[in-house]
């Protein structure tokens, strides 16, 4: 990877960028799934509750801006997107190394059963499929998958 990319805590004025960094991954990788909000719904969550209120953590390129976004919620890690013109340079290697820093006792998270790339992501890092479900307790309705990491 030629681009230097830093991981950094978001701060207000990244909302927008991390907000658009997360619509354009969800659309790319689950084209099937059907967002449940608008964009400007989902761009004022990141920028109301997300940003100020959770442990959120940007990935920002030089020239590029923000590329990637990562949210932590207690032991929840409930974002972890990238810019697919970003994947496949390491950044979600990092932005993991930095959760299970951020986390040592342990984390979990929930991605669609779809989403087969994530599962094999998250299984390199040492996660576990813990929890299958027909999809009626999220909004989108959608099957999903519970992973765990324990140290």
């Amino acid at each position: 990877m030629t681009e230097a990319v830093v991981l950094r805590r978001a701060v207000a004025a990244d909302a927008r960028a991390a907000a658009d960094v997360y619509l354009r991954s969800f659309d790319a990788a689950l084209p099937t799934v059907v967002r449940p909000h608008t964009d400007d719904e989902v761009r004022d969550y990141i920028r109301d509750v997300v940003v100020p209120h959770r442990e959120t953590w940007v990935a920002e390129a030089a020239g590029a801006g923000v590329v990637g976004l990562m949210v932590l919620d207690g032991e929840s890690l409930s974002q972890l997107y990238l810019d697919p013109g970003w994947r496949g340079r390491g950044i979600g290697d990092r932005f993991m190394a930095l959760a299970k820093e951020r986390r040592p006792q342990g984390l979990s998270l929930w991605t669609f059963q779809v989403n087969k790339p994530a599962h094999r992501f998250y299984e390199r890092h040492g996660f576990v499929a813990a929890e299958y479900t027909d999809g009626s307790g999220n909004e989108e309705r959608e099957p999903d998958v519970r992973y765990v990491w324990r140290p």
